[in-house]
């Protein structure tokens, strides 16, 4: 395949980003390889690094720069531009409206949606110390620790995840938490002291969920991307973001979301949160599967309900 007509994938750096395009460049080679009666070998693919917004953004919290779409925007002209064919994206970063001609073409199958607490110093959440400090980046994560745990200290804590495990091991805090998912897709799991049920964390919307975006009518990749999209993946996800787009979620906003299928029925579980912890408000409701983004927006409305207009307002100002 000459140069100009190479594939190209569009993602982040960060290692974790990178694997999940070298995953996403398999599982193309699995459904269109020489070995599967396609055409398609490894030599042409090419995976385009793409700095974004969010990655330049070293130290301080994201949500003090705007929150979702720092982390997908450049991609994503990079894609509307024609210099890239397809982006991979952890859904989690990406916004609930997408720019104008792309669209996501397909989400792979999702890995382990929970919450990966890590401790140099003790095995579980419940076994710190008073007062011990613990870090992360997650204004989510914060707000549900201080909730559980209101004697322990959150700091900031941002980087990749070889980073911040790096910071872990120097002491700089006494415990982190990290999606299992990406320590899972990096080979890392041997870093986890334990896992989070999501009963005490409930995740972050689309946590695990990989997305494929493209541009609309792009028939070519369409077709090459289609047989990659788990389709109980996507009915999940789409649930989850169909929440957090009524409730105009942000990254200053403490959101958590988990759907689940069950025969031919969908559960959703909604949680917002105050970022201190002082105020936590939970719904959960069932809907047959072809009403997933209905019950995003059910469940998001009784959270309205409940917390009352003002409580969101105060968060997403």
């Amino acid at each position: 395949m000459s140069a100009e007509k190479k594939i190209k994938i569009g993602t982040r750096g960060s290692p974790l980003a990178l694997a999940q395009a070298h995953e996403t460049r398999e599982r193309l080679l699995h459904a269109h390889g020489v070995e599967a009666g396609g055409s398609l070998v490894a030599e042409d693919f090419n995976i385009e690094i793409i700095s974004t917004a969010g990655d330049r953004i070293k130290e301080k919290p994201l949500r003090d720069f705007g929150g979702k779409g720092l982390f997908t925007k450049e991609i994503e002209d990079a894609l509307l531009d024609e210099r890239i064919d397809l982006a991979v994206h952890s859904m989690k970063d990406v916004q609930t409206v997408l720019p104008e001609g792309l669209h996501i073409a397909a989400m792979l199958p999702r890995e382990d949606v929970r919450d990966a607490f890590i401790s140099v110093k003790c095995g579980r959440l419940d076994d710190l110390p008073q007062g011990a400090v613990v870090g992360t980046s997650s204004l989510r994560r914060q707000a549900q620790v201080k909730a559980f745990r209101p004697d322990i200290e959150v700091v900031t804590f941002r980087g990749s995840v070889q980073t911040r495990l790096e910071k872990l091991k120097r002491g700089e805090v006494d415990a982190t938490f990290l999606a299992a998912a990406g320590l899972n897709r990096l080979r890392l799991t041997a870093e986890i002291s334990s896992l989070v049920e999501p009963d005490i964390m409930l995740p972050a919307v689309s946590q695990g969920a990989i997305g494929i975006e493209c541009r609309q009518g792009d028939r070519r990749i369409e077709a090459l991307l289609e047989p990659l999209n788990s389709i109980t993946t996507r009915q999940c996800v789409e649930t989850e973001r169909a929440f957090l787009r009524r409730l105009d979620g942000s990254c200053r906003t403490p959101i958590a979301a988990l759907a689940q299928l069950d025969d031919d029925r969908i559960i959703l579980h909604g949680q917002i949160l105050a970022p201190d912890g002082s105020q936590e408000f939970s719904a959960e409701a069932t809907a047959p599967i072809a009403e997933n983004h209905a019950l995003g927006v059910e469940v998001a409305e009784r959270l309205i309900e409940e917390a009352g207009a003002d409580f969101l307002a105060a968060l997403i100002a």
